[in-house]
């Protein structure tokens, strides 16, 4: 998946090359474009973790078929797509979900300025709307009465609906309509033999063209329209079709007084300062910061939360961290979407599943400044109060009782005050975690449930989330558990922890080596798959590495190998992955023995890219190289992913035997006893760039060994005047791969 971004926005067709429902396909390219190009950034910050991978699977196929469907289009039969216009639709409504849903999953697990970027494209996503061409969907109509007929009466109604279809598709010369004849030939190939129906209709349409083609050109033409009140369909008429579906520009839209632009479809585009720095987008609530420049508060919010102590459009230090509401321009935002006739929407929104505002909100303000309407306490626990027990002192008891009646009047109101409502009973439960060790051991455990919920899968609400007053409580409460050896609450707690890695990055750092040993432990209890799912998360991270390491856990991960559960051996492989990226934690592997421990999975398909990554990081070094060739069975293992293996898989092989051969002669006999010279010369001609290039190095370390036995061998051998009996028999081995490198031209080099 890795396609550089470049490389992918050429593959799309071009515009001009879409043969029918042009309009509809333009909108959807513009749309993939714009995912293509920041689709190398988003597999870059992908947090390696089933879901992040699982969404980045997701996105890459909708991409696919978004691209598959365009180049149809393009390469397609004319008649055929207008008959078959009503499929091309829905196909186009198919990949915008897709990509929608795709992109609203990985929105939440990507840097800020990155999350900002595909935000704008889910917006454009949601409001893209695709309409068939009237005149296209009419031609398709008549094709399509045209194949329900009766054979009999076939011929004279032919030559009616090819003139009336053709012009209306720009099939109007003999040219035309041997391009024509030609796609429905290529499109006819290209459909096997269980789809009759459709090389029916298609072998129907070469029929028609064939035999009445001449009634849709020169003079019969001219008799038609000559006969008709209808104008003839011409290129340039096809164009004023395609431009009646577009928006005209309303004469309102365009005010000196604000030096509006105007994009495409005559939409009034709003001057650079009304946009947020780092969402490109109109602000709904802006705020300026320390270094001036006024941002969208949520984005510059999130930018904080990641950690950053910088402005991210001047790059410099702030000397604080504080956002004051920017009044001047919300007024000048709010009276240019007046005069133009354009609404924000919160960005709230895409961020974090959340609707928005009711639409008698008249003005531009924040949630934050929202909340702060109501007064009402924050001292309380949730709102399931029949399920928590007496351990609640009355402080706590009359707080809730207060506060549930309070909410409740709310909820009585519009579904804008339900909302604040939810969110106050969510800051309400985040707020009593902080004194979860005060209640009793039944209580607490109801708490961390009701968090769990609250918080499942909700990004945004992460964001208000204090990393050091959230894991305290919860690491407290997780070590209560395991000693107490509570499955159920051990199972909801690390649930929870689970949920926190995945949304709050900024937290992760506060995780103490108490926290990994803690996890450590987990792995060999009854929540190894919860623990497992932390543990990959945490080891994406630079400063968890380390940790994972020093916690004994490794001892653990390459235990659960030897289990018979695929789904937390593939967590663990994972892991191991993430790990053997830091020069510091490979010996501690080596140690554990965790090269003979991988070998068997290289015949796990699903798997093999993962293990044969993690030991080209191991053979690094001089310790993994030794453990790698005392590994039975391990150089035949790789050499077989030559054969066998991706091209990715292949580039990664050949530096694991390059990092070996490169090292000793010794490892390089080793190598070609493994019979790898042919796939080694397939690759160098027929492999990705990296792997021809490596392929080539690799033959050409074999050859210089080859040559030194050939050296050697010529030099008399003063010590064995008898003759070794054994020398000549490892001479003619080693010869017979020689004999095929000296046949290979492009190896000869000057010596």
């Amino acid at each position: 998946m890795g396609t550089d971004s470049g490389e992918e926005a050429e593959s799309l067709p071009n515009p001009r090359s879409f043969k029918v429902h042009s309009k509809l396909c333009v909108e959807l390219m513009k749309i993939l474009a714009r995912v293509l190009r920041i689709f190398p950034a988003i597999e870059e910050a992908r947090p390696r973790s089933s879901s992040g991978i699982e969404s980045l699977c997701l996105l890459n196929n909708a991409i696919d078929k978004a691209k598959l469907l365009l180049q149809h289009c393009s390469d397609c039969s004319k008649l055929y797509l207008a008959l078959t216009g009503n499929a091309i639709l829905q196909r186009c409504q198919k990949a915008r979900k897709s990509l929608l849903q795709s992109l609203i999953q990985i929105q939440g697990m990507v840097p800020v300025i990155l999350a900002a970027e595909v935000s704008g494209i889910i917006d454009d996503l949601e409001c893209a709307t695709f309409v068939l061409d009237s005149a296209e969907e009419e031609a398709g109509k008549v094709v399509k009465e045209l194949l329900e007929q009766d054979t009999d009466t076939m011929d004279g109604s032919a030559v009616k609906a090819l003139q009336f279809a053709a012009p209306r598709l720009n099939i109007t010369s003999q040219k035309a309509i041997l391009i024509e004849k030609r796609s429905i030939k290529k499109l006819r190939d290209k459909i096997g033999t269980n789809d009759q129906k459709k090389k029916a209709i298609l072998k129907f349409l070469w029929y028609i063209l064939d035999k009445h083609g001449n009634h849709i050109i020169g003079e019969e033409m001219e008799k038609v329209y000559s006969n008709n009140d209808e104008p003839m369909a011409t290129e340039n008429s096809s164009r004023h079709s395609q431009q009646r579906h577009q928006p005209e520009s309303d004469p309102c839209l365009h005010y000196d007084q604000y030096r509006n632009q105007t994009d495409e479809f005559g939409r009034a585009t709003p001057l650079e300062e009304y946009k947020c720095p780092i969402s490109s987008r109109l602000m709904y609530d802006p705020v300026v910061i320390a270094s001036g420049v006024t941002y969208e508060r949520m984005w510059i919010q999130k930018w904080f939360d990641e950690g950053n102590d910088t402005c991210p459009k001047t790059k410099k230090k702030l000397v604080h961290m504080g956002m004051t509401p920017n009044i001047a321009m919300k007024d000048l935002i709010s009276k240019w979407c007046r005069n133009n006739g354009v609404s924000i929407s919160d960005p709230n929104r895409l961020v974090g599943g959340f609707h928005s505002w009711e639409a008698s909100m008249t003005s531009i303000k924040s949630f934050g400044s929202y909340i702060n309407n109501f007064n009402l306490p924050l001292d309380l626990s949730n709102m399931s109060l029949g399920s928590l027990d007496t351990s609640y002192n009355s402080d706590v008891l009359h707080s809730k009782t207060t506060r549930e009646s309070n909410l409740r009047s709310i909820m009585t109101n519009d579904d804008s005050h339900k909302r604040q409502a939810q969110e106050q009973i969510r800051e309400a439960n985040l707020q009593l975690l902080s004194k979860l060790h005060d209640l009793q051991w039944d209580s607490q455990c109801q708490v961390i449930e009701d968090v769990k919920e609250n918080l499942k899968s909700n990004y945004q609400a992460f964001s208000s989330v204090s990393p050091q007053n959230f894991t305290e409580p919860l690491i407290r409460f997780l070590n209560s558990a395991y000693d107490l050896h509570d499955v159920k609450a051990l199972r909801a707690g690390t649930q929870l922890l689970l949920e926190f890695v995945n949304n709050c990055r900024n937290g992760l750092s506060n995780f103490s080596e108490d926290v990994f040993t803690l996890l450590a432990n987990f792995l060999d209890s009854e929540v190894t798959g919860e623990a497992l799912a932390v543990m990959e998360e945490l080891s994406s991270y630079l400063h968890g590495k380390a940790k994972i390491a020093a916690s004994n856990a490794l001892t653990s991960i390459l235990n659960i190998l030897n289990s018979d559960n695929k789904e937390f051996q593939r967590q663990a492989i994972v892991i191991l992955y993430n790990l053997s990226f830091n020069g510091e934690v490979c010996p501690l592997m080596l140690s554990l023995k965790c090269i003979p421990t991988l070998l068997p999975f290289f015949k796990d398909r699903s798997l093999l890219r993962y293990c044969i990554v993690i030991l080209k990081n191991l053979c690094d070094t001089e310790e993994g190289r030794n453990s790698a060739v005392e590994t039975k069975g391990f150089i035949a293992s790789v050499a077989e992913i030559l054969e066998t293996g991706s091209n990715e898989e292949k580039e990664h092989a050949l530096e694991v035997l390059i990092s070996l051969c490169s090292q000793r002669m010794d490892y390089c006999r080793l190598v070609m006893s493994q019979y790898v010279i042919s796939h080694l010369f397939y690759i160098s001609k027929n492999g990705s760039d990296k792997g021809q290039a490596t392929a080539l190095e690799l033959l050409r370390l074999l050859q210089d060994v080859e040559d030194v036995e050939d050296d050697d061998s010529l030099e008399p051998n003063l010590n064995n005047t008898s003759g070794d009996s054994n020398s000549q028999p490892q001479e003619r081995r080693s010869s017979k791969g020689s004999k095929f490198l000296k046949k290979l031209p492009f190896l000869k080099t000057k010596r």
